[in-house]
């Protein structure tokens, strides 16, 4: 299937380079059209593999925002677009568990004394099957790390 896609990339691909060589005068109208070839050939499956990269890219790409309480609470689902803020930011550090209770609301998972988790939802990705979970770590009773994986 890949191979079909090369295929139909090299023609415009040899087009353009037979162009490009009528423009810079590089050989005589009778060989430009072989001289085109070996750029179509060398420049189709490049141009490929950088579709398949950007198909990737845009695939895995998604915005990010500001915390809001509202969405936050709203839209569980499409918490992930949230929880950079909140651990760039720095905004639960220092806080109690009923602070951050407050805040995130009461939906969180309590792995032991020190470590609850909130659902964020799925990240877009190529491969990603699996929720991603906010964890919050606490200390003497205060959050002292936040970070974030795939459950």
């Amino acid at each position: 299937m890949s191979l079909i896609f090369v295929l139909i990339l090299t023609i415009p691909c040899f087009f353009i380079s037979r162009w490009g060589l009528k423009k810079l005068e590089i050989g005589t109208t009778k060989n430009r059209n072989y001289i085109a070839l070996f750029p179509a050939l060398i420049l189709s499956p490049l141009i490929y593999i950088g579709i398949i990269f950007l198909w990737i890219a845009s695939s895995s790409y998604y915005p990010t925002y500001e915390f809001n309480k509202r969405q936050w609470e709203t839209h569980p689902e499409e918490r992930y677009t949230m929880s950079e803020d909140l651990m760039d930011n720095k905004l639960l550090i220092g806080k109690t568990k009923s602070e951050v209770s407050d805040i995130l609301g009461t939906d969180f998972y309590t792995h032991n004394n020190n470590h609850i988790s909130y659902t964020l939802g799925f990240v877009p990705g190529l491969f990603n099957i699996d929720p991603d979970v906010l964890d919050i770590y606490f200390k003497n009773g205060k959050v002292i790390r936040v970070s974030q994986h795939e459950s």
